[in-house]
């Protein structure tokens, strides 16, 4: 069966039907759809020199790396110094545009290996942030007990960033440590409103209560055009609240096509839900009741794999090394036009062969899938594209 997006395509079945990737999650309560409207201006918002733009960004609001909510069409480049000890003075992110009276921006240094990360898909990303501790404590303990070579780890990290008042979903804050990261490639920041902050300062040098001083930069400057902290905190939450509230793309059941429930069966056989798990619980007490106490279909254990040389990118983030990676949550690949970190796959069948490095984790999953029949190996993809 021929995996079939586009409902011109022949032969095959239509998977989806043409639902927006920025729905919110159903059934919200009118707050809650009221605050999805109120943080999607917020998240599709363009920030200017007098909002605070600068001195040095990458991009002018969130949505221009998160189109339509899914991967792209923005970009990032990372870069990690030639000599494993060196220092990089302004950070290991690329910063090409300036504002504000700067005139340097921040650029590669001679040498440095540089490699980009494509924007994430964020649509149901609060099905993430809403599953248990201790349900990927599990996962991890499972991998570790069966012996194999996948041996997914937690990403344990710190909080970085001011207390956030609004402590409905969590009450972290400064000195709080061994937090399990769920958010960025890396799996390094462990909720919605840090991860907001975290980007809007990272990548438009918008400062927040959460994080309120600006970016270190060549120029020494240390505010903008607009003199202390640039938004509200408010503006933090709502697009938090905004990712928090986006639901599931829509999805066929496997069971009403049979090659559909043969890829299903592929892709447990050959081993791939071992990382790509298909479903973890989430908190009982979850504030938004929909999200609540349900086994979310995230396929991901939200832990991090050696993935080997081929997709290394030289950086170390935490605890998490060059070859270390989260597992990708296989959500709205629909939405998507490439896959893995920096997009280098333009195809599903590209992206699952790339596991394949001999020291990756997922070597011999790689291999189980490319023992497939033609057939076998359309069926699998055809599942998986149907996510």
């Amino acid at each position: 069966m021929a995996l079939a997006c586009d409902p011109t395509a022949a032969p095959g079945p239509m998977l989806v039907g043409p639902d927006p990737s920025d729905a919110p999650i159903a059934d919200l309560d009118d707050a809650w759809r009221e605050r999805f409207t109120a943080g999607d201006a917020a998240f599709e918002a363009n920030y200017r020199v007098a909002q605070g733009l600068g001195p040095v960004y990458i991009r002018t609001s969130c949505a221009s790396c998160h189109k339509d909510d899914a991967k792209g069409p923005g970009f990032v480049n990372k870069m990690a110094p030639a000599q494993p000890d060196a220092m990089l003075p302004w950070g290991d992110t690329v910063r090409p545009y300036t504002a504000a009276g700067a005139s340097t921006p921040i650029e590669p240094e001679q040498g440095a290996v540089v490699s980009t990360r494509v924007g994430p898909a964020v649509f149901a990303r609060g099905y993430l942030e809403a599953v248990q501790d201790a349900e990927i404590e599990r996962v991890a303990a499972e991998q570790a007990a069966a012996g194999g070579i996948i041996r997914g780890h937690i990403h344990r990290v710190a909080w970085r960033s001011q207390a956030n008042p609004d402590a409905r979903f969590h009450g972290y804050g400064p000195g709080d440590e061994g937090l399990i990261g769920r958010f960025g490639l890396k799996a390094s920041i462990p909720t919605l409103d840090e991860f907001s902050a975290a980007a809007l300062l990272g990548d438009m040098s918008i400062t927040s209560p959460l994080r309120p001083d600006e970016l270190p930069n060549p120029d020494g400057i240390t505010d903008d055009m607009r003199a202390g902290v640039d938004v509200e905190l408010d503006v933090v939450n709502l697009a938090a609240d905004y990712v928090r509230l986006l639901g599931l793309p829509a999805r066929i059941d496997p069971d009403s096509d049979e090659g559909l429930a043969h890829g299903q069966a592929l892709f447990d056989e050959v081993g791939c839900g071992d990382c790509h798990v298909p479903t973890l619980h989430t908190r009982p007490d979850w504030p938004i009741a929909a999200v609540a106490d349900i086994d979310a279909p995230i396929y991901t254990d939200l832990l991090l794999h050696d993935m080997g040389d081929a997709l290394a990118d030289g950086l170390q983030d935490g605890d998490a090394g060059p070859r270390d990676w989260r597992t990708a949550p296989l959500i709205g690949l629909r939405h998507l036009r490439s896959y893995l970190h920096d997009g280098r796959a333009a195809s599903l069948d590209e992206a699952v062969r790339a596991h394949g490095d001999p020291q990756s984790e997922a070597r011999e999953v790689t291999a189980a899938y490319e023992a497939l029949s033609d057939d076998e190996r359309e069926d699998l993809l055809a599942f998986v594209g149907s996510l």
